[in-house]
């Protein structure tokens, strides 16, 4: 899936993805896209109480050999 900007979260645990993340966000334009891998195991429930909480759309998240990438589009 295309990405207007990516964050590398590995090796960070709670609550240093989500803050990167926000952060991240608000570089971008409503509607742009932000690609996030992260490590941290709690991660995924995380980004979703975040997408959740905040109004932007998880468009797809998924796991692989200890790695959870997620792929958020910033609300307008």
């Amino acid at each position: 899936m295309n990405h207007d900007k990516e964050l590398d979260a590995r090796g960070l645990n709670c609550p240093l993805p989500i803050l990167r993340c926000k952060k991240a966000l608000a570089e971008l334009q409503g509607g742009q896209v932000l690609r996030v891998i992260a490590t941290d195991p709690g991660s995924v429930k995380d980004f979703q109480a975040f997408c959740k909480q905040t109004g932007h759309e998880l468009l797809e998240h998924e796991a692989a050999d200890g790695e959870f990438v997620f792929v958020i589009k910033k609300r307008m």
